[in-house]
């Protein structure tokens, strides 16, 4: 039984993915636009952050839009098909659940944010709209 419910789920996933990528594509949001300055600190601040994702992932999507919407150039790590990215998710994170930012800090240590809502809310908070200070 078991057995039935993965390949009906993995079924479902494969039926579903082109219609969850096209969507993603026609309803891509327009960037932020900033000073070349200010968007030259923030591809300074965003070179050290990565997302471990699934590119048909619902929750995935969701935050790659705030990225778009942010105009953020964070590195986009494929943890479904690329085994090094899920095995470094894993070690790192502790489970292979996307989405999932990795945030160094300058202190060497290393934070793995999971939850879409979580991760748009820190990334919103540290590059939206607001005028801000220095990076912590």
């Amino acid at each position: 039984m078991r057995t039935l419910i993965r390949y009906f789920f993995r079924t479902l996933r494969v039926i579903l993915t082109p219609f969850v990528l096209l969507g993603d594509k026609l309803t891509t949001p327009k960037s932020m636009e900033r000073d070349p300055a200010d968007q030259a600190r923030v591809d300074a601040e965003t070179s050290e952050l990565a997302l471990y994702q699934f590119a048909a992932c619902p929750f995935c999507v969701k935050v790659r839009r705030a990225m778009q919407r942010l105009a953020l150039n964070i590195e986009l790590r494929d943890a479904q098909s690329d085994r090094e990215n899920r095995d470094a998710l894993i070690e790192g994170g502790g489970k292979p659940q996307v989405p999932c930012l990795r945030i160094p800090h300058p202190d060497g240590r290393v934070e793995w944010m999971y939850e879409s809502a979580d991760i748009i809310r820190y990334l919103e908070a540290r590059f939206g709209d607001a005028p801000r200070q220095s990076a912590s």
